[in-house]
């Protein structure tokens, strides 16, 4: 693995129910919470063995199917793409949660396991009653984020960002995370937006082999990163739109994730902004994209009220705050301009 210049930092002494969050999210840096699930009932069952931990799951899943990534030993647990970057080098496949369990084991030994990985499964959807003794109390926090559970053998979340922000709980086996802030995506050389190995762009940089005659900027990347391993019980805070690379050091490892938006729900997502832009703006010649940054810059990413505050409120229309009115008038004739 690559390594990077710094250890993300810790902190100490915080348990569920009383994250400080305000405090994460004003840094808008990546921070350890170290023990902060250590009493979950999934961390203690884990504790003594694999199947304990595995025992523990099946008592609430309710046997709906899941979906999950099977590579076979070839792909190292690295689900990604083909040579040519035009497929994916894994199958979804669709079985039990019994089944995917079960498989892990039999290859638990292996020295080049075949890949599994159950990626984002709503928690109370197929494991209902888990989050009893196993969850941090967002909620009583005023966040609502229903937790997500990744279960898996020695897989490989290849370098990606995410548009929301994260809190992710070591449950079963050690995780290693590297982080690297936004402005470091032109040095992490993204993969194509479409296929994707896990739904976001990731890097196509090997981690553990990197070629930086290939990939030179990738240098400048790794003086900006930061690391650490996670041991069960432990979180870490990711704010959104940070790269992030995981990787699963045991031959069973479980993560519960939370993801939550600081704006509201009737704000989408900017990937619809990218993709919109990447139609309307990238083509077309370099002066009139240069106008259209300034234009941008004006109404956008400067000062939220600065493109309206020189007219009477009743004319700012758009250009004063967004609630959820103008934000439904705005999806509707957003619609009717695409339409025609």
């Amino acid at each position: 693995m690559a390594d990077v210049a710094t250890r993300i930092r810790e902190i100490e002494g915080v348990g569920p129910g009383a994250l400080p969050l305000d405090e994460l999210l004003a840094s808008g840096q990546p921070a350890v919470l170290r023990g902060v699930a250590r009493d979950w009932g999934l961390v203690q069952a884990g504790s003594p063995s694999m199947q304990a931990a595995m025992d523990y799951l099946q008592r609430f899943y309710n046997g709906q199917p899941v979906t999950y990534s099977w590579g076979a030993p070839d792909i190292a647990g690295r689900p990604f793409y083909t040579d040519d970057y035009s497929d994916l080098n894994f199958e979804v496949k669709r079985g039990g949660l019994d089944q995917v369990l079960g498989d892990i084991a039999v290859h638990a030994d292996d020295a080049r396991p075949p890949t599994y990985y159950v990626a984002s499964l709503p928690i109370d959807s197929r494991l209902p009653g888990l989050r009893e003794a196993n969850d941090l109390g967002l909620g009583g926090q005023g966040i609502d984020a229903p937790p997500s559970i990744w279960i898996g053998n020695r897989v490989t979340a290849s370098c990606h960002y995410d548009a929301l922000n994260n809190i992710a709980c070591c449950a079963v086996g050690r995780r290693r995370f590297t982080l690297f802030p936004p402005e470091q995506i032109d040095n992490l050389y993204p993969g194509p937006l479409e296929p994707t190995p896990g739904g976001q762009a990731v890097s196509v940089v090997d981690f553990d082999a990197p070629d930086l005659e290939r990939h030179p900027r990738f240098r400048h990347a790794l003086a900006a990163g930061q690391s650490a391993v996670l041991e069960p019980g432990d979180a870490i805070f990711i704010p959104s739109l940070w790269w992030h690379h995981v990787q699963g050091l045991e031959a069973f490892n479980v993560l519960v994730n939370y993801w939550w938006s600081s704006v509201p729900a009737y704000l989408p997502t900017p990937m619809h902004a990218l993709y919109h832009a990447l139609w309307t703006i990238r083509d077309r010649p370099e002066r009139e994209k240069q106008a259209w940054r300034e234009v941008f810059d004006y109404y956008v990413f400067g000062p939220g009220p600065r493109a309206g505050d020189h007219l009477p409120e009743a004319a700012r229309n758009v250009l004063g705050p967004v609630d959820e009115t103008m934000a439904r008038q705005l999806r509707a004739m957003l619609i009717g301009k695409l339409n025609r």
